[in-house]
């Protein structure tokens, strides 16, 4: 985000800082609860008892203040697939990462979907901007499994041909249509049954125990 499009960027006191945090944290909170088109500036405004020229000093427009929602959200959905989604690097890990999202959303019963996904249908045909956000923010989440797979990969747990960062689309694919069947059904089920799919077709480039051992110097 440029400085034109956040006044008083890089010049935020302490203070300062405090309240623009509080401002994305609160517009987020409200875009999770009603949505983008459902949450306007005079929302934000009463929820965090700020005037129109504080939130102006902090974001030139709502489009400004939404691609901070989207980084918030972002973090959120990072910190909730830890230290999991941070040890795709083994099959084990990787099982481990996908049954410790089926249980987030068996405990949900797909309430909500995920916060990145629910924000697509708003705002890809809206703002470009907003889809650039939402298009770089999946990009950071699905490189958490690319470099796991290309450990994978290195340690000859999956064949050289395999290509971690297409495999790794695989499953981001497949989770987010899991998530948002699970969301409309209300189960865990079909996220379960994606991420499985997703699994198989990883195992398709995997290498047996002496496989492996040969590659490895």
């Amino acid at each position: 985000m440029s400085s034109k499009e956040r006044p008083g960027a890089g010049r935020l006191t302490t203070r300062g800082a405090a309240t623009r945090a509080r401002i994305v944290a609160a517009a987020a909170l409200l875009v999770r609860r009603q949505g983008v088109a459902g949450t306007s500036l005079d929302d934000v405004m009463a929820a965090t008892g700020t005037s129109k020229s504080q939130l102006y000093h902090y974001f030139a427009n709502k489009d400004a203040l939404i691609r901070e929602v989207v980084k918030t959200q972002l973090a959120h959905v990072i910190a909730a697939q830890q230290p999991d989604l941070g040890e795709v690097s083994s099959w084990e890990g990787l099982q481990r990462w996908c049954d410790h999202v089926v249980a987030m959303t068996r405990a949900t019963q797909g309430v909500g979907g995920c916060p990145l996904g629910s924000l697509v249908g708003e705002l890809a045909e809206h703002s470009d901007s907003a889809r650039h956000e939402l298009a770089q923010s999946f990009a950071e989440w699905q490189s958490y499994l690319s470099t796991g797979l290309a450990t994978m990969r290195d340690n000859g747990e999956l064949s050289a041909d395999a290509d971690p960062a297409e495999l790794a689309l695989t499953v981001m694919s497949a989770l987010q249509g899991g998530l948002l069947m699970a969301q409309t059904m209300r189960s865990a089920r079909p996220l379960e049954l994606a991420v499985n799919m997703a699994l198989e077709h990883i195992r398709a480039y995997r290498r047996g125990p002496k496989q492996a051992q040969r590659r490895q110097p």
